[in-house]
């Protein structure tokens, strides 16, 4: 990975982005109420309800809420008490984190064309030793260009984070860090056959272990193609990478030692989708992921066919379910086992000396998700679980992950609101060797709850807690933990936080 890549990702990104905004040239009427799907003289309701369940957008649990184009500028500020915020195992020390970030939000819309910019960014700093001041940048783009009867999107995500995104960094939950921004880069940039935000299309980037900057940039692009009233075609291509600043790097306050593992993927998918009737919809995909390491020069290659069924009340509840089996490929590489550190039958060597073994293995085995968003009366729920192939995030050269999320909100007066969120992964190894550490798999869980609180009309402030927890198979997995010092396999934070968030009115654009 080199700035070459970074640079012509976001090259391509703005001109898609300059192209759409340069139809305000044309005169078009400003705002004008969604196309459906099949022209305004021909409209189908069926289709604007029910979007198809394989594409990469999920519909919202508010369809009728009008589009208006607007920016929206913000301030977000936060102080905590983490009990280990150099995230490293077996260690605990107490220290407090300030958290400065500003925020844009940028939609604008014309007949044809639709831009959404999203861009958070700010500092942290820890009085942790070996911490300090950090830096924190996100920024997504969607581009969008409607026809008579389909859609073609083009979207980026590129973000430099100190950790992992799953459980938003023990920053108070997803209420809390996502601030009030609504999750508008995170539903941008959602997939749909391959497991969400937390699975293929993520760029491997959301558990996380110790503090170390990483760039993570993804790009998508899918067409959606309605062929009748009743039925679609999809088609989604993606290409993600993440870099990580250090390699090796040092857990503070202790002897232990990570390499951590690059990656780059590759995505695409297929699907046909079938409307059964105005709430039931089914559909059959096939994707294909691919992935390469820099680090450990290994690759591995997956193919997934999936049966998916959808049932969706607009207003009320998303309900999908997929499954089918996943085929994965193994290269065959060379691996280094004493700079891997690899304790296995098959690796064997000789102190001072390199040994290296082939690998080359075929999987079968089976993948999935289902989701479930409802919204009663006073509470919104949101319920995931997905089984697929992931890069590892750092940890291994690609790894089997199930993934389990829960999410809550309840307005409890006109003033106050609470938010909870639950989340659990586990990730096996999918090739002896492939990894920098001596464990055959581990896990990532966190536990959040807070309130939030309206100040006026642009001022909300929170009070949140997060529990989170990490862990290896194996007793003692870093390199050089057994000599000396601290031998542990488990992390574990506790994070209370109270903040401040600053959003103005929406200026609007027509």
């Amino acid at each position: 990975m080199n700035k070459g890549h970074i640079l012509m990702t976001l090259t391509l990104t703005l001109i898609g982005a300059s192209v759409a905004w340069a139809q305000s040239d044309q005169n078009q009427p400003p705002a004008p109420p969604p196309v459906p799907a099949f022209g305004q003289e021909n409209p189908a309701p069926a289709v604007t309800e029910n979007p198809p369940i394989s594409a990469i957008d999920q519909p919202g649990l508010e369809p009728h809420a009008a589009p208006e184009s607007f920016l929206l500028p913000g301030l977000h500020f936060s102080e905590s008490v983490d009990s280990n915020a150099e995230n490293a195992l077996g260690n605990s020390s107490v220290s407090t984190v300030t958290r400065a970030l500003g925020s844009l939000t940028l939609q604008k819309l014309w007949k044809n064309y639709d831009v959404a910019m999203d861009y958070i960014g700010g500092v942290d700093y820890s009085n942790q030793s070996g911490i300090g001041l950090e830096q924190l940048e996100q920024f997504d783009i969607d581009n969008r260009i409607n026809w008579k009867r389909g859609q073609l999107a083009i979207r980026d995500s590129l973000s430099y984070l100190p950790e992992g995104t799953f459980g938003f960094g023990a920053y108070g939950g997803t209420g809390a860090y996502n601030t009030s921004l609504g999750g508008l880069g995170a539903g941008l940039l959602g997939a749909a056959a391959f497991g969400g935000q937390s699975s293929a299309f993520n760029g491997g980037n959301g558990v996380s272990i110790g503090q170390v900057p990483r760039l993570a940039n993804l790009g998508l692009a899918d067409i959606v193609e309605n062929l009748t009233p009743k039925s679609s075609v999809t088609l989604s291509v993606g290409y993600g990478i993440v870099h990580f600043y250090e390699d090796l790097v040092s857990l503070a306050g202790t002897d232990q030692n990570i390499l951590f593992i690059g990656s780059r993927e590759e995505t695409a998918q297929v699907a046909y989708d079938r409307i059964l009737n105005p709430k039931d919809q089914v559909a059959l995909s096939y994707g294909y992921q691919g992935f390469d390491f820099s680090t450990v020069d290994t690759a591995f290659h997956s193919s997934v066919v999936q049966a998916m069924y959808g049932h969706r009340i607009s207003g009320r509840m998303d309900f999908v379910i997929s499954a089918g089996p996943q085929f994965t490929h193994i290269d065959e590489n060379p691996v280094v086992c004493s700079i891997l550190n690899v304790t296995v039958a098959d690796c064997a060597s000789d102190e001072g000396t390199l040994v290296v073994f082939p690998q080359k293995a075929n999987h079968i085995g089976a993948a999935g998700r289902i989701a479930l968003r409802y919204r009663f009366p006073r509470t919104a729920l949101s319920v995931s679980y997905q089984r697929y192939n992931t890069s590892g995030s750092g940890v291994f050269a690609g790894s089997r992950s199930d993934i389990a999320q829960l999410d809550a909100n309840r307005p409890l007066s006109r003033i106050w609101e609470m938010f909870g969120d639950l989340g659990y992964s586990k990730s096996s190894q999918l090739q002896v060797g492939g990894s920098t550490v001596n464990a055959g798999s581990f896990s990532y869980g966190y536990a959040g709850v807070g309130l939030h609180r309206q100040f006026g009309r642009s001022l909300r402030g929170f009070v949140s807690y997060q529990f989170n927890e990490f862990g290896f198979n194996t007793a003692c997995p870093l390199s050089d933990s057994s000599s000396t010092g601290p031998c542990s396999h488990i992390s574990q934070r506790h994070v209370g936080s109270i903040g401040l968030d600053w959003t103005p009115r929406p200026i609007r654009l027509d």
